[in-house]
């Protein structure tokens, strides 16, 4: 999961519109990404072991 927001963080200062941000900004927004992403990640391991459903 880490690899893709660097992937997409990478193809952003390559390619997209985050190439006019500053480095500093484009971290932090990587950063939030990967935060969210984690919790994201550890909602649904912990919703799997317990067989509770987000439906």
């Amino acid at each position: 999961m880490l690899f893709l927001v660097a992937a997409l963080m990478l193809f952003g200062v390559v390619l997209g519109t985050v190439a006019h941000a500053p480095l500093t900004v484009t971290a932090l927004l990587a950063a939030v990404i990967a935060v969210w992403l984690g919790v994201f990640a550890i909602r649904e391991r912990h919703g799997r072991r317990h067989g509770t459903s987000a439906n």
